[in-house]
């Protein structure tokens, strides 16, 4: 398939990676640090903490109080408003409700419970929204004595236990990618310009496409082979759970080493100096390391940046890894993201073609 010049230059790649142990094992430690301490956790939250203001002492407040009380996901903590406003802004509380003194009224008018909340905690407080919401649907049937018309009984037929954990992993191996791709191919191109590297390849009868395919090939190997161990340490270690085809999970992961590395190729035609490419790999890499989605969903960005983040590379390849990984999707359910890998695939080739110019690093 390759002629020797691929397979010797491959060669090489490979073993002057793997004499740089440390880089092997800082680039393996950040991952399993990060995946250990989510893993490790036994996976049980506390409660939330809730403020309650009880002004009406009625029958009606004190039911409500009850239906609150019995979900395990709140600790309810019963006190005067003044109090409580004190622990809302010391942070011991996330929100506070206030019981009017009205709420004993049997009438049909409508009864205002005053919510009282940081307003860095809105979309937290949205969240939760609709628990308290059921909680006061529940005791207002109570009172009316009308019986809903339908009763929704929800069964997981997956039967499986999604965590954290499960969330994270798809996206860490995907910034783990990237960055070894970055790494394997933009930092080399410029490195192997300044030793002089790629000016005495460009004399001998090594063609430029057999210098990349090598990379290529070397990197693909490199990558895939620290993934597998990060991948087995989740799997076997922290009991992650995958879902969908880790075939196809590995063949994302390859569709993605190529789109990063054409990437990475690109930053290293652009940056001339070991200092520059350096820059543009940060400016690359750490926006989207805050915008992808990887240790948290997309839906906490703001709205305006969300539209953004839906196209970078990272996010595209992390998505498709945690459908396939977390939700069960067929390689081929995850179109739209493969579609887009495909798009940043093409624009990082014709960049890299068009600014990797070897008789520039020749004269």
């Amino acid at each position: 398939m390759f002629r020797s010049p691929r397979l010797y230059l491959t060669k090489v790649f490979i073993q002057i990676f793997l004499r740089n142990r440390q880089y092997i094992f800082f680039s393996l430690l950040l991952p399993i640090v990060i995946l250990g301490i989510v893993g490790l956790n036994d996976g049980e939250s506390n409660p939330i903490e809730i403020g309650l203001v009880d002004n009406s002492s009625s029958v009606i407040s004190e039911n409500f109080k009850t239906k609150l009380s019995a979900n395990h996901l709140f600790n309810i903590v019963e006190s005067d408003e003044e109090t409580l406003r004190k622990e809302l802004i010391k942070g011991d509380l996330m929100l506070i409700l206030v019981i009017p003194e009205d709420m004993e009224s049997h009438d049909q008018t409508t009864t205002n419970i005053k919510l009282l909340v940081d307003k860095s905690q809105i979309q937290f407080i949205e969240s939760i929204k609709p628990i308290l919401n059921q909680a006061l649907l529940n005791i207002e049937r109570e009172i009316t004595k009308e019986e809903a018309m339908f009763d929704l009984t929800i069964e997981d037929v997956k039967s499986r236990s999604q965590n954290y954990l499960d969330f994270l992993l798809p996206g860490i191996m995907a910034f783990m990618l990237m960055n070894l791709s970055i790494a394997g191919s933009g930092f080399n191109v410029v490195e192997f310009r300044r030793k002089g590297i790629l000016k005495r390849l460009f004399v001998t009868p090594i063609k430029p496409i057999d210098f990349v395919s090598a990379i290529v090939v070397a990197r693909m190997i490199i990558v895939l082979g620290q993934l597998t161990a990060i991948f087995g340490f989740a799997l076997l270690i922290l009991d992650a759970h995958i879902v969908g085809s880790i075939m196809h999970l590995y063949l994302v992961i390859i569709i993605g080493i190529l789109m990063f590395l054409t990437l990475g190729f690109s930053i290293g035609s652009l940056a001339k100096t070991q200092e520059s490419v350096g820059i543009l790999a940060s400016i690359f890499i750490y926006p989207q390391l805050v915008m992808s989605g990887v240790f948290f969903p997309l839906e906490t960005l703001p709205e305006y940046i969300q539209p953004i983040a839906k196209v970078l590379p990272l996010t595209l390849v992390a998505n498709a890894m945690r459908s396939i990984a977390s939700d069960g999707l067929t390689l081929f359910q995850t179109y739209l993201d493969l579609l887009g890998i495909g798009i940043w695939l093409v624009i990082g080739t014709l960049v890299s073609t068009k600014l990797f110019v070897w008789k520039e690093v020749a004269g």
